[in-house]
């Protein structure tokens, strides 16, 4: 009986396991860390089949499916078709599936055709450029050269490598180009880890905003926005290049990452070294050398006193595609870069040599996201970080030099200028006028960026962001006084950006409308002990500020065809002060301006897109955007320089007290022929004027009104090896001539504040060998060795060659 028993409850425990039904869900991607829309997924064993493709995210979802093991197959077109042994032991069962892309020219073409993520953005209204940096990554090209090429977007960089950049889109640059990093503000990481060290091996995706910024991005970008997306991928894989060139120079980048597959927990490390004499010929201008007598001498010399290094790296874990995150990671990262000064904020008669940088820095950070969290289209992102920068100016040395890189002589008797000299040293002390320093500047920073996204359904969408950021700054001066040191500047600066947005898609998807608000508060704190007027008692410089502002903006489009698009955008957009214009930097030549007021800009965006078309082998893409400006209190260089600022040293910026005015137009072209011939072109023509004390309408100074860029590309497949091929690189830049310094309210003056037009050419190769994992690069910058100039009219690098090796592992 009791055996009898025992085999009933067995019958019917098997029976009821049996006939006990789970469901299988998850996501397909490429091992680009795209989704795999279309995705092909089969699941079965002896007794079932069934099939299914994957959404516009990747997702997919298999319901009622009896307990037991399945084989599961996922495949796309242009990517390696997968299969997995699936065990269903329990009700609910999630797998993530990354599919390897075998073509990924072929695969940018079929996912453009169902809605890319880049497309998405591109025809959301805004004035917006999505880079992606596969190509660069094996070449010889810098992310700045590679922003350098956009349309609409000009580098302005004092010099060579690791020397200051500012951004310029549409004509705004400086601050009022906000730079992030995952949404973080790269200021937030400091000199010592920048654009200039960052390699695109390191980077997904560059988002490019002018003008009106969308509210997740929630930050008082006036100009607009460039947002470097660091590789998030969820695949094993490790990237590595060196590169050595001209001047010295050598760059090497490593990145790699590792996924557990059982349990999600990932590792990420990535690291970078950059270093280069900077040592290239200048020539014209105040290069030249001055003999025993005075008399001055125009030479050709090489820059002496402007070496650069950097090295940084960031480690991650976390976990990647679990239930409860789809990215989670926690981390630190830490950079440290050396900067010798050849000069002050302009190349003038006395070089310096013996005046250098050094910055550092160590920040903890943390990034999470997910998708349908509790619900069905609620998404978190948060990022953040909070750590230490610290920054020395070292400037000692009193003797003065010439642009030969000697020290400056004079007579010994004025009297007999032939007899016997000695070497020239500065009254003040140092290379640089107020004296010599050893400026430590330490600061405490801290900055979160979150965002809560609700998809109400597929027409209509909410979006709530909030970005803080705070710099606690300490400043101290081992050159002065063991008293006047015990009474340090503090300078505190904290800023909180609150958006919320709407987005309606509507008509087919035809029409898509975003309308955003926010809010800016910033608060800032300047104590500064100082002795009084007969230098008996130690009083506080007090400066306080609390203010607070409000900005909203819209953006639209319609597409009356698949391939044409209708776009306009517009914003009241607010810049608030950064810590640099309100503080001051004497690592970077400028003086505190406590008393400056943010700007107010009226943006407008209207603007179209032209394709993607396909004749047989022809493919081509236009497109084009008309802008306009209306700018209260610009911040930016004195106005009138030769009135307000005499030293040719320093500077320091100030408020445009006239309304300042810019309209503009921006044309691109991209042109494909068989996916191996590809030509692009681009332009960018503008006004940007304000009214100056003499009562004239003139060019706002330092600033490119009118710029082309064009580049070609030529693809040879099976080059000397079958599955090799040779790309062959070809890229134009032009700028035409533009003041740099208005002088006494004259922009033309006699032609010596003028930067000249230039018209750079560089030439590239690469070559990558059958397995795809080797490729060779080589690059010839600014051929025909022609003088190039750019912010401040610095000279620039001439002809300078350089060589690359990438390499790469997708699978270990």
């Amino acid at each position: 009986m009791a055996k009898l028993l025992l085999f009933l409850v067995t019958i019917s425990f098997s029976l009821s396991v049996y006939a006990q039904n789970s469901s299988l869900s998850g996501y397909v991607l490429f091992d680009n860390n795209k989704p795999a829309l279309g995705a092909t997924i089969v699941i079965q064993n002896a007794h079932l089949k069934k099939e299914t493709s994957a959404g516009i995210n990747g997702e997919f979802l298999f319901k009622n499916l009896p307990l037991g093991t399945y084989s599961l197959i996922v495949s796309s077109l242009n990517a390696k078709t997968q299969t997995q042994q699936i065990k269903i032991l329990s009700n609910k069962k999630t797998v993530n599936v990354i599919l390897e892309v075998t073509n990924y020219q072929s695969l940018s073409e079929v996912l453009v055709k169902t809605e890319t993520e880049k497309r998405k953005t591109e025809t959301k209204g805004f004035s917006v450029n999505l880079i992606e940096t596969k190509e660069a990554s094996l070449r010889n090209i810098q992310t700045n050269e590679l922003l350098n090429t956009t349309v609409g977007v000009k580098l302005r960089q004092n010099g060579g490598l690791g020397s200051q950049v500012q951004y310029s889109l549409n004509g705004l640059s400086g601050n009022s180009v906000r730079i992030f990093i995952d949404g973080i503000p790269i200021s937030m990481y400091g000199s010592s880890f920048n654009l200039n060290s960052i390699p695109p091996s390191m980077i997904e995706n560059i988002e490019i905003y002018k003008g009106v910024v969308p509210g997740h991005l929630a930050d008082d970008a006036l100009g607009g926005v460039i947002n470097i997306i660091l590789k998030k991928g969820a695949k094993s894989n490790l990237n590595a290049s060196v590169s050595y060139g001209s001047f010295n120079t050598f760059q090497s980048s490593v990145n790699g990452l590792h996924r557990f597959d059982k349990t999600g927990f990932t590792v990420k490390a990535s690291g970078f070294y950059n270093a280069s004499d900077n040592d290239y010929k200048v020539w014209g201008g105040q290069v030249k050398h001055i003999e025993a007598d005075g008399s001055q001498v125009p030479i050709t010399a090489r820059r002496f006193n402007d070496a650069y290094r950097s090295v940084g790296g960031m480690f991650q874990v976390g976990y990647t595609n679990v239930k409860w995150a789809d990215q989670f990671f926690i981390g630190i990262t830490g950079s440290d870069d050396y900067k010798e000064v050849q000069h002050g904020a302009f190349m003038t008669i006395h070089p310096y040599k013996g005046r250098f940088l050094e910055s550092d820095a160590l920040l903890t950070n943390l990034s999470y996201q997910k998708k349908d969290l509790f619900v069905k289209g609620l998404d978190i992102n948060t990022n953040g970080l909070i750590g230490e920068r610290n920054r020395i100016v070292n400037d000692t040395t009193a003797y003065a030099y010439t642009w030969l890189g000697v020290r400056q002589q004079r007579p010994v008797d004025f009297s007999n200028p032939d007899g016997e000299t000695m070497d020239l040293e500065n009254a003040w002390g140092s290379q640089q006028e107020g004296g010599p320093t050893l400026l430590n500047i330490n600061r405490k920073v801290a900055s979160i960026r979150s965002g809560i996204t609700y998809e109400i359904n597929k027409n209509h969408k909410v979006l709530l962001n909030h970005i803080y950021s705070g710099v606690d700054r300490e400043d101290h001066d081992e050159m002065i006084s063991l008293l006047e040191n015990t009474f340090k500047q503090t300078s505190n600066l904290h800023k909180n950006i609150y958006s919320l947005s709407y987005e309606l898609t509507t008509f087919n998807n035809k029409l898509k409308f975003n309308v955003f608000g926010k809010h800016y508060r910033q608060k800032v704190e300047r104590i500064k002990p100082q002795f009084n007027d007969d230098n008996t008692q130690v009083v506080n410089d007090i400066y306080t500020s609390n203010k607070h502002y409000n900005g909203y903006g819209f953006a639209s489009s319609y597409s009356f065809t698949t391939n044409f698009t209708l776009l306009a955008s517009a914003e009241r957009a607010i810049r608030l002060p950064n810590e640099t214009e309100v503080f001051g930097d004497a690592g970077d030549n400028t003086v505190e301006n406590t008393s400056i007021k943010p700007e107010i800009s009226n943006n407008i965006n209207v603007g179209f897109r032209f394709g993607k078309f396909n004749f047989n082998k022809h493919e081509f893409l236009v497109t084009t955007n008309l802008f306009s400006r209306k700018i209260q209190d610009l911040i930016g260089l004195p106005p009138n320089a030769g009135d307000r600022w005499e030293n040719d040293e320093l500077v320091q910026y100030n408020n445009f007290n006239e309304e300042t005015t810019s309209k503009g137009i921006e044309l691109q072209l991209n042109y494909t022929y068989n996916k191996n011939l590809g030509f692009n072109f681009n332009l960018s023509k503008l006004s940007l004027e304000f009214k100056n004390q003499y009562g004239n309408v003139t060019d706002v100074p330092n600033t490119p009104l009118f710029t082309i860029n064009g580049a070609l590309r030529y693809s040879i497949k099976n080059f000397i090896q079958n599955k090799a091929s040779l790309n062959l690189f070809y890229n134009t830049y032009f700028t035409d001539e533009f003041s740099y310094i208005i002088v006494y309210g004259n922009t033309r003056d006699d032609g010596r504040n003028l930067v000249p037009t230039q018209f750079i050419n560089d030439l590239g190769l690469s070559y990558t060998f059958p397995k795809e994992n080797v490729v060779l690069s080589f690059d010839a910058k600014n051929i025909f060795n022609e003088a190039a100039y750019d912010n401040r009219s610095v000279q620039k690098p001439g002809r300078a060659f350089y060589i690359k090796l990438n390499y790469t592992i997708n699978k270990f």
